[in-house]
């Protein structure tokens, strides 16, 4: 038994408080980098236009992102906003199901019988060694050809009074479209499935076998200490990874306009096609991925600060 060596009339001595974190500053050697970056962008460009002797016009591409309709006399989407609004649904729909997927694959790989274990890999390894090009064709061209004749989405929403397409609409989109984006959704979901899957696998394992232990040893069952114990901590811990894959499922989401899904991407494509300014329309296209990668990277990494300073 551990004894205390410490006389009854000594002081106590407070344990140190940990170190408050130093905020970052800008120094010398930032700014330096700041400067020969911006430098550098700014003689490629200034070079690349020696050498493409290209004229910009950037005119011919702000109408497709807003129109003026003349009937209800305001601006409205066009194209681009239209295609970046599929984006964003594609990608939160997405990651909802990704993430229902991910949990269930997720549990079935820690599982303790060998039937989930094969089930939940063969499906990890499946997805995961398939390129995402190679895996969208397949997955429209062969696997969906052969449930979605069965569903029949279209002639089911089009039997829905107005009022309902219309709150339909503003989920999932044109109703015209459905069938479209119910194949996107469900291909991009299936394919981030398989890493969020992976993600979660990670975020059980990490959990220490001692609280399992110590759950059971209060009388918890086996489902109990999974729901109370296990998975609130393994949560906490891939919160991180599960923001940086939504992040990339939005960038993901441009695979999809291989197969005639009407998102940002293939949107380009089109403004592309009809303006013929082949610079400015995809340079604009990166720089509205960048801008809400950026924006959500950002606020994800406030989250996770303010996170860490509550626990």
């Amino acid at each position: 038994m551990a004894t205390d060596d410490r006389d009854p009339g000594d002081p106590v001595i407070a344990p140190r408080p940990a170190p408050a974190p130093v905020p970052r500053r800008w120094g010398r050697l930032d700014a330096f980098w700041l400067v020969l970056i911006v430098s550098v962008a700014a003689v490629i460009g200034w070079k690349s236009q020696g050498v493409l002797s290209y004229n910009w016009d950037w005119s011919s591409v702000w109408p497709y992102v807003l129109k003026f309709d003349a009937k209800s006399a305001s601006w409205v989407p066009n194209l681009l906003l239209q295609g970046l609004m599929t984006t964003v649904r594609l990608a939160l729909w997405g990651m909802l199901i990704a993430t229902a997927i991910g949990l269930l694959m997720g549990w079935m790989r820690n599982h303790k019988r060998l039937l989930p274990r094969l089930i939940s890999s063969s499906y990890v390894m499946t997805v995961r060694n398939i390129p995402p090009v190679v895996f969208v064709f397949i997955f429209v061209y062969f696997i969906s050809s052969q449930f979605m004749p069965a569903l029949a989405l279209d002639r089911r929403v089009a039997a829905l009074p107005m009022p309902a397409q219309d709150i339909l609409s503003i989920f999932f989109g044109p109703m015209s479209l459905i069938n479209n984006f119910f194949l996107g959704l469900v291909c991009l979901s299936v394919f981030s499935g398989a890493y969020v899957t992976e993600i979660v696998r990670a975020g059980l394992q990490s959990v220490p076998p001692g609280q399992s232990e110590a759950a059971r040893s209060l009388g918890m069952t086996d489902t109990d200490a999974m729901r109370f114990v296990i998975w609130p901590q393994a949560l906490r811990n891939v919160l991180p990874s599960l923001s940086g894959q939504f992040i990339q499922l939005i960038k993901d989401s441009s695979l999809v306009s291989l197969v005639s899904i009407q998102e940002l991407s293939f949107m380009a494509q089109d403004v592309q096609v009809s303006t013929q300014r082949v610079f400015e329309v995809f340079i604009l296209t990166a720089a509205i991925y960048l801008c809400i990668c950026f924006v959500l990277s950002q606020t994800f990494a406030y989250l996770e600060r303010r996170h860490s300073r509550t626990r």
